[in-house]
C-alpha cells in the first residue's frame, strides 16, 4: 500500500496518508511522498486548496529521526506550499503528526482527535517545528507546558487554545474539512495565496516589516483580473467568476 494517495474533489486536492496499520508513521519515504503530492497540487492551477488527511483512527505519528537533515528539508518544502492547506484530523496526531497538522493553514478535527508532542518522554525534543509554531500559535507558557510535559490534548482543548478551527462529530471530520477547503477554493486563487503569505509573515517578521509585506501583497492583489471581476460582480449583485489571473 502506498504511504500517500492523491485524489481530487472539484478544485480541492486531497493527499491522504494511507498506511493506518503502521499508524501512518511519517517515515522519510512517506514524508517525501507527501511533499511531492503537495508540490504537484501546488503547481496545478485547477487546485485551489488542499486537504491533508489520515485514517479515522490515526492522522499521523512521528517517524524515525535518523536522517535529520533530509527531514528538515522536507519540512521546509511542506511549509513552502503556497496553496492553502487544511489538515483533516481524526484519532492520534502525535509527534510529527501534530507537527504536520501545525504546518497546515487550517485544522478541522474530529471529536476523537488527540494531539501531543511526546518527545520529551523519551529524552528528545520536537524536530519538525512544533516548538516554534506552538509558541507562535498559543503563546510561550502553553507551548512550554505541552513540550515539557508531553501531555496530550483532545480536540476540544485544542479548539479552546486556538489550534483547531472546527471540531466535528465522529465520522464527519473529512466532510467538514472538504466543506472548509471548498469555501477557500471558491475565493480568488491569486488572492488566497497572497493572503496566506501575508498571514505567515506575522510569524517571521516584526510588526513594521509584516505591515510592509501586507501592503506589498495588497498592491499585487489589486493588479489582478480577479480583483476587477470581484468588484464588478459585487456591483452587479452576482457571484464572481474567478479565473486565477
Amino acid at each position: 500500500m502506498p504511504g500517500v494517495t492523491s485524489d481530487r474533489h472539484g478544485a480541492v486536492g486531497i493527499a491522504r496518508l494511507a498506511d493506518p496499520e503502521a499508524n501512518n508513521t511519517l517515515t522519510p519515504a512517506v514524508m517525501e511522498d507527501l511533499a511531492l503530492a503537495l508540490e504537484r497540487f501546488d503547481s496545478d492551477d485547477d487546485v485551489r486548496c488542499v486537504v491533508v488527511s489520515g485514517a479515522p483512527e490515526v492522522f499521523a505519528v512521528g517517524g524515525d529521526l535518523i536522517d535529520l537533515e533530509n527531514l528538515a528539508a522536507v519540512w521546509r518544502r511542506l511549509a513552502a506550499v503556497s496553496t492553502p492547506v487544511v489538515a483533516a484530523v481524526s484519532g492520534y496526531a502525535l509527534g510529527g503528526g501534530f507537527e504536520l497538522a501545525l504546518v497546515c493553514d487550517l485544522i478541522v478535527a474530529s471529536e476523537t482527535a488527540e494531539f501531543g508532542q511526546p518527545e520529551i518522554m523519551v529524552g528528545l525534543i520536537p524536530g519538525g517545528g512544533a516548538t516554534q509554531r506552538l509558541a507562535r500559535s498559543i503563546g510561550k507558557h502553553r507551548a512550554m507546558e505541552l513540550v515539557l510535559t508531553g501531555r496530550r490534548i483532545d480536540a476540544n482543548e485544542a479548539h479552546r487554545l486556538g489550534l483547531v478551527n472546527q471540531v466535528t462529530a465522529k465520522g464527519e471530520w473529512m466532510e467538514r474539512a472538504l466543506d472548509l477547503a471548498g469555501l477557500v477554493a471558491s475565493r480568488a486563487p491569486v488572492a488566497t495565496k497572497l493572503a496566506k503569505r501575508a498571514v505567515l509573515a506575522a510569524e517571521d517578521t516584526g510588526l513594521d516589516a509584516g505591515l510592509a509585506e501586507e501592503r506589498r501583497l495588497h498592491v499585487a492583489a489589486m493588479a489582478t483580473e480577479d480583483r476587477v471581476e470581484g468588484m464588478r460582480a459585487l456591483s452587479e449583485h452576482r457571484p464572481p467568476e474567478f479565473t486565477g489571473r
